[in-house]
């Protein structure tokens, strides 16, 4: 299933038709393209060509814990990624979300589009309360993703990406009872007896 980024564009210039679409066997090229030094600089760095293909193929494999995107425009082309996953943070399961886009295409509201879309999909699973995301404190751009998609900060932490190396992030948290844009909380925020959708 394909989700749009609906009429919660507010603030966001140019997204009108943006979907996502669950990762498929097609986007290893998009994937490849999204590996480029300049996309990665708060990533840890392109990976190996090996590394790519293993990304692929989790993203393409994703279970119930999770799901990758393709970022689409209306014209069919694909621009960028989102995704989220569960993890455990301090103690309790989240999931967590992520997101890159491709230069040409940066600046126009698009990662902010996606992240609400699939904060969306994330949100009528059911599953956890919390998503959390962990954009570099030396990347605002990112950080203004999550401020425009309604995360709010909750401060600076170290974060382990990739394994092995620490970072500093600032931690944002987004309250998935709450439905978009209405400021309460969704009845039956438990899950109980819910089922997600499909990735």
């Amino acid at each position: 299933m394909d989700w749009t980024a609906g009429d919660r564009t507010e603030g966001v210039v140019g997204v009108a038709g943006v979907r996502i679409r669950p990762w498929s066997e097609d986007d290893l090229d998009l994937l490849r393209q999204l590996n480029a030094p300049e996309i990665r600089a708060h990533t840890g760095g392109s990976e190996t060509a090996e590394q790519v293909l293993a990304r692929h193929e989790r993203y393409v494999r994703f279970d119930a814990d999770g799901c990758m995107y393709a970022v689409v425009l209306p014209d069919g082309a694909k621009v960028g990624s989102v995704g989220y996953w569960e993890r455990e943070w301090r103690g309790e399961h989240v999931y967590e979300m992520g997101w890159a886009v491709l230069p040409a295409y940066q600046g126009r509201g698009l990662a902010t589009a996606a992240v609400r879309a699939v904060a969306d999909v994330a949100r009528a699973r059911r599953t956890h309360r919390w998503a959390h995301a962990y954009p570099s404190v030396d990347n605002p751009p990112s950080n203004a993703v999550c401020r425009k998609a309604g995360f709010t900060l909750v401060g600076e932490t170290e974060f382990e990406y990739p394994p092995g190396r620490l970072m500093i992030s600032n931690d944002w948290r987004l309250d998935l009872t709450v439905p978009a844009g209405t400021g309460r909380p969704a009845p039956d925020a438990d899950g109980a007896g819910m089922r997600a959708p499909a990735c």
